[in-house]
């Protein structure tokens, strides 16, 4: 079960956008995923007439990896850690490592 899934609320613990905040957007691969407005990148791109597209300077998010990132704790607006407690009848679910509180379940991985 992964930790951070699509659409959470994140913060960058390191790197270089540390405290920025942001959601995922999706993940890319096991360890990296990508969060809106973190780690952007300058990408240069040559006009293509036959797709209508203009050529310039673009801003283009890359994957992060997910040992820089924490997930945000909307109660206490802090980075927290991910639990996971399984009930009786077997379903997991994730909670915040500080108050057990459990992480509310986003509308757009479901």
């Amino acid at each position: 079960m992964n930790k951070l899934r699509k659409g959470d609320q994140v913060i960058v613990i390191a790197g270089k956008d540390k405290g920025k905040k942001g959601v995922v957007l999706c993940r890319v691969d096991d360890t990296h995923l990508l969060v809106e407005g973190v780690n952007l990148v300058k990408k240069h791109t040559k006009p293509n007439p036959m797709k209508g597209q203009q050529g310039g300077i673009t801003d283009k998010a890359m994957p992060i990896d997910q040992s820089n990132l924490a997930i945000l704790h909307v109660g206490t607006q802090k980075a927290d850690r991910v639990g996971i407690v399984v009930s009786e009848d077997g379903s997991k679910q994730r909670v915040y490592k500080s108050d057990r509180a459990p992480i509310a379940t986003p509308a757009a991985s479901a």
